[in-house]
């Protein structure tokens, strides 16, 4: 059982993550339904009772997963404490109830059952405020459980009434995204299509600013200077969550210029309308999950900045330039039993080949997959089997304590954190290797393909989740300014991926030159990770 409850714990932070998705996309739901699904009906007819039991469809799954994830994360802590004390169930549970996640877990289950509830029944005219008001509950449950610090000054609720908004502005921009979709496809004419995308644009433009208001007061809450940003790993995630942000807006820039086109004539690319609603939901994924590994990480105002390169801040943020500057990407290790190299020396440099080694290889697949669009020779177009050569690369070196290298058994150090995500991570390498290059010969059927993005996605991810940024802070600081730009990288390179599969305009043929790039990107930083 200890063993089965440290394999579940490796996935707190994606769990937490998927957690933070439903409930966005139940209280997106719930504002869709009352804003946008119900008035069309009286305007579209048919068409617009279809949306709005569309809807309501996908709001009860919504909702039914946030009662399955608040459920999961409170049996998953009372088994973990009942094993690590031995003692009973029920005393595990009266001291977990003492504390406010688990209370804020068992509101967010209660208001989940109350939202199957509500929209399961005849509707009329009293559901919406009932909805309204469990929607405010499900955020305000979320803000009281997440903002554990206090505003500069000691008071902790202009941070409350900022992460409500905050809540409240992303659930309604990104998740109300599932509906829109599901909307668009049952749009049977341009001007339906135009309907439901111009009420949605204007519901979701309001939400952007307000998403960026509230997170400029959430970061000035967190960050107690600019340097912030770079000198603390809470700053440096911030920076990746505020890129993806820059990346959503871009998507949709370009669903408001297609609206526009809707507005004036039939022949709008309603496709690519919806596929770059498809990238932007798949962005939106990725966004929740980083949002809920930045709600673990301590925020910099806990730990200022001091001269100690142990402590991180400016100190190890200026000798880890100083180590890039002055020194090659090494690929051959010393020898770990010479006189002259401490086993400290040591670790790090078998560290850093692996991870240049690595590097090497991400960018020379992104470079063969340029070439193969420049010009498809043959051989090129093997180059996913690299993919392959990469997994048995990770799995021999990453972990050299454990087997196959190390003394420690397979399933002993599965109860590590960081070996399971390395094997995790390997078997999303093998994925990608097999279906990209399976497509590529013809061995599997063209939609196979997508499973490809989905992967990469997926791995990108959980880099943003790896739990092995915990421990020191200047541990935290290291992984994460090498990592997280590899997971936006890898974020951005899938969903280019999936519009050059999804589209043949224009704009997947850009798309399907972005994510070679950002595959040889990778590899840089990769050459440039350093150990001190």
């Amino acid at each position: 059982m200890a063993t089965l409850i440290d394999l579940l714990s490796v996935l707190a932070v994606p769990w937490a993550g998927l957690s933070m998705v439903v409930l966005a996309f139940t209280v997106g739901g719930i504002v869709f339904l009352g804003a946008l699904a119900r008035p069309l009906t009286e305007i579209l007819g048919a068409t617009g009772r279809d949306i709005a039991r569309r809807t309501r469809q996908i709001l009860i799954l919504s909702a039914l997963g946030l009662l399955l994830a608040a459920g999961g994360r409170i049996l998953l802590e009372m088994y973990r404490l009942a094993t690590a004390s031995g003692l009973p169930l029920a005393d595990v549970w009266a001291d977990l109830w003492a504390g406010s996640s688990v209370r804020a877990e068992g509101v967010l289950g209660s208001a989940a059952i109350m939202t199957m509830g509500i929209v399961g029944t005849r509707w009329d005219q009293r559901r919406p405020i009932l909805l309204s008001l469990v929607a405010c509950v499900i955020l305000g449950a979320a803000a009281l459980s997440v903002q554990g610090g206090s505003w500069p000054g000691g008071n902790r609720w202009p941070l409350v009434a900022l992460a409500f908004v905050h809540g409240a502005a992303v659930s309604i921009w990104l998740g109300g995204l599932p509906y829109y979709l599901g909307a668009l496809a049952l749009s049977k004419d341009h001007v339906a299509g135009y309907r439901v995308s111009a009420r949605f644009a204007a519901l979701a433009g309001g939400a952007m600013l307000a998403t960026v208001i509230s997170g400029v007061g959430l970061a000035y809450g967190h960050i107690e200077s600019p340097g912030g940003l770079y000198q603390t790993a809470y700053g440096v995630m911030l920076l990746a969550k505020g890129l993806l942000f820059l990346v959503l807006v871009g998507l949709s820039c370009g669903a408001v210029l297609i609206i526009q086109r809707l507005r004036r004539s039939p022949d709008a690319p309603m496709l690519v309308l919806r596929r770059l609603t498809e990238a932007a939901l798949g962005v939106g994924v990725t966004v929740f999950v980083a949002s809920a590994w930045l709600s673990l990480l301590p925020v910099a105002p806990q730990f200022p900045f001091t001269p100690d390169l142990k402590g991180g801040g400016a100190a190890a943020w200026d000798h880890w330039v100083e180590q890039v500057a002055s020194t090659f990407p090494r690929l051959v290790a010393p020898d770990p039993t010479g006189e002259t190299v401490s086993s400290d020396a040591a670790t790090r440099a078998w560290s850093e080949v692996t991870h240049h080694w690595a590097g090497v290889l991400v960018m020379v697949m992104g470079l063969l997959a340029l070439l193969e669009r420049w010009r498809p020779l043959l051989l090129v177009r093997h180059w996913p089997l690299l993919f392959l050569g990469l997994a048995a690369w990770v799995g021999i070196r990453a972990d050299p304590e454990s087997w196959p290298l190390g003394t420690l058994g397979f399933w002993e150090t599965m109860r590590d954190p960081g070996v399971a995500w390395h094997r995790l991570l390997i078997l999303v390498l093998i994925g990608l290797g097999l279906v990209e290059w399976g497509g590529r010969i013809g061995l599997f059927a063209s939609r196979t393909a997508l499973v490809f993005p989905i992967l990469m996605a997926t791995g990108g991810t959980l880099i943003f989740a790896d739990p092995q940024a915990g421990g020191t802070l200047q541990r935290e600081l290291l992984f994460e300014w090498t990592y997280s730009p590899i997971a936006l990288l890898a974020v951005v390179g899938a969903w280019a991926r999936w519009l050059e599969l999804r589209l043949s305009s224009p704009v997947g043929r850009l798309a399907g030159w972005l994510w070679p790039v950002a595959f040889v990107l990778i590899g840089l930083i990769l050459l440039m990770d350093r150990e001190f």
